[in-house]
């Protein structure tokens, strides 16, 4: 089921969903966040990685 794909932490939380709309409804408004939200995160994962440099002789493999 859908439930087994979440990690254990978040099962008990979405049990209760008897339909497969309102589950992935749940899982949206969990985890996926709203326009905004995602703009944001877009954001700060972009300027992470502008700012991200490899240290003296360390490779990025």
């Amino acid at each position: 089921t859908l439930l087994l794909s979440l990690p254990d932490e978040h099962q008990l939380h979405f049990s209760k969903y008897k339909t497969a709309r309102e589950f992935w409804a749940a899982i949206l408004k969990t985890f996926g966040g709203n326009e905004a939200i995602k703009k944001m995160k877009k954001n700060l994962l972009k300027q992470q990685y502008e700012n991200f440099k490899a240290e003296g002789s360390e490779t990025l493999e």
